[in-house]
């Protein structure tokens, strides 16, 4: 009698087979995630961007119509600095805009953000005095000697505006 072989195993060509239709398959799936990832850290940053947005009008309408990021501020504007306009959005202060790290008799207001946003975009939290993009810039802030509207806008990684 003649005994009967079994097939055990895979051939060479069954197996390249399979590897050529899944290389097909992650070649066509694969640019899509990465379209969705940018899609996401954009809808990120639009939220980030709106809830800097209501936190600096809870500081303005805290600190009688003052907006965050002055020096010194003042009735007549003030020239913007970036640290204390993120020292004011992420720590205590008093009326005047003063900061402390810590709640005190007279730092009563804030912190309105528990720390420094980042734009998910561009990997930092440069602010930029102004209505349109700037080079180098995460964000860009309407401060306008502190007579601006405080609207704040994204810049995406080609350095367009994101603004909502």
């Amino acid at each position: 009698m003649k005994a009967t072989q079994t097939r055990k195993g895979f051939t060479l060509i069954e197996i390249l087979i399979v590897v050529i239709i899944l290389g097909i398959l992650a070649a066509i799936v694969i640019p899509q995630f990465t379209n969705a990832s940018k899609e996401a850290k954009q809808s990120a940053l639009v939220t980030m961007v709106q809830s800097l947005r209501s936190q600096i009008a809870l500081f303005k309408l805290q600190h009688n119509d003052r907006l965050p990021g002055a020096t010194v501020l003042v009735d007549s504007g003030g020239t913007f600095d970036q640290t204390v306009f993120w020292n004011q959005i992420t720590q205590f202060s008093d009326l005047n805009g003063g900061v402390s790290a810590t709640k005190t008799a007279t730092h009563v207001y804030g912190p309105y953000m528990q720390s420094t946003p980042v734009n998910p975009l561009t990997n930092a939290s440069v602010v930029a005095d102004g209505t349109a993009a700037v080079a180098g810039a995460s964000f860009v802030y309407d401060y306008n000697g502190g007579i601006g509207s405080g609207k704040i806008g994204g810049i995406d990684s080609a350095g367009a505006l994101i603004n909502q």
